[in-house]
């Protein structure tokens, strides 16, 4: 049998022992002498084995209740220890701030997400609101909504990611083809007017100079009453002369087909030559920028309001389509690569942050 004084002994040299180490490794050494393989405890603990019942029930738990205060008071110290370890670190270590930075490289901000920046900015300040949705898409949004239902040959217009199919045999979801559906889940989820623009990643099964797998889109939508495509065009002129910073900008305007806007109209902004290159702004040439038109009544409807008191007008272009063409870029892929010495190339500052009032280009 252990004897009280044995145990109440021990105790005491134990605590006594872990309250005085020095350091990490003197308490670990304790630990070892306390509860390893080899420790005086763990050796109680075996003996419990060859004791008989009234002993086991006796010391038992006493023995237990040492091996638990032995263990609170190692974890407590080693706390302690620690961090009066990092605060002498901490008070040790010291920044030159005087030394030279040449040698670490800033970050650079990405051409799309300064080209986001900057169509918020010019859309801020024509009333529109920034709206976001989804990326995984369910069919109706992405398509049935805006007037493409499922045998509607538009459909083919879309290179889409489809995921597998639900147990029903049904289409459950895709990845979003463009942003039109936060246009729909915005008209459904509070009344006009709306004047919002859905920036984002959408997907098509595409891959070639001009076209990515994954690339980025921006949509506006307008929804009051009495819209006509004469408000269109002025905020597309509006908009595209703040994007670029020129007043030279020539807007042309052609009839086009979309599922979701009728009448659907592409447009075109005129360029010239400058020593050689295409520059945005005159007339010497033409080159699609944008698709666009008025809502369709379809789409007004499925949203749950009234086409006969309700009009709207809705557009869409691609965000790296209109990097490239305002910061010389010529090839779409880079923008996805991951190179660091293309984005330290395009990249642009933290500190270029767009204003209308600085100019939004930095």
């Amino acid at each position: 049998m252990i004897l009280d004084t044995d145990l109440d002994q021990l105790r005491e040299d134990l605590l006594a022992a872990i309250d005085t180490a020095a350091g990490l490794e003197a308490l670990d050494a304790v630990r070892v002498h306390a509860l390893g393989k080899q420790g005086v405890i763990t050796a109680m603990l075996k003996s419990l084995g060859k004791m008989t019942p009234e002993e086991r029930q006796e010391n038992g738990p006493r023995i237990h209740a040492l091996r638990e205060a032995v263990t609170d008071a190692i974890a407590a110290r080693k706390e302690k220890l620690e961090n009066a370890q990092l605060e002498a670190q901490l008070a040790a270590e010291r920044m030159d701030m005087t030394l030279p930075v040449d040698a670490v490289r800033p970050g650079s901000i990405h051409p799309v997400s300064q080209v986001m920046d900057e169509l918020a900015e010019i859309f801020a300040d024509l009333g529109f609101a920034v709206a976001s949705g989804p990326e995984i898409e369910d069919d109706w949004h992405n398509f049935t909504a805006l007037n493409i239902p499922e045998t509607h040959p538009a459909r083919a217009m879309h290179d889409t990611f489809y995921f597998p199919k639900g147990e029903d045999g049904k289409q459950a979801h895709l990845l979003r083809t463009h942003t039109s559906p936060v246009q729909i889940r915005t008209m459904m989820q509070g009344k006009p007017p709306v004047r919002i623009i859905a920036p984002g990643r959408v997907y098509r099964s595409d891959s070639d100079a001009t076209h990515t797998p994954m690339f980025h889109q921006i949509e506006g939508l307008v929804i009051d009453k009495g819209i006509t495509l004469g408000h269109l065009k002025w905020t597309l002129e509006t908009f595209l002369k703040a994007y670029f910073e020129r007043d030279d900008i020539v807007l042309r305007l052609r009839p086009s087909y979309f599922p979701f806007t009728e009448p659907s109209a592409e447009v075109d902004i005129g360029y010239s030559y400058e020593k050689g290159r295409r520059v945005v702004g005159g007339s010497e040439g033409w080159m699609e920028v944008l698709g666009s038109g008025m809502v369709h009544p379809n789409v007004i409807k499925a949203c749950g309001l009234d086409p006969d008191e309700w009009q709207g007008f809705a557009f869409g272009t691609g965000v790296d389509r209109l990097a490239m063409l305002k910061y010389g870029m010529d090839d779409l892929r880079p923008f996805f690569d991951g190179d660091l010495r293309w984005l330290r190339h395009y990249g642009f500052s933290a500190l270029d942050i767009p204003t209308l009032s600085g100019g939004v280009g930095a």
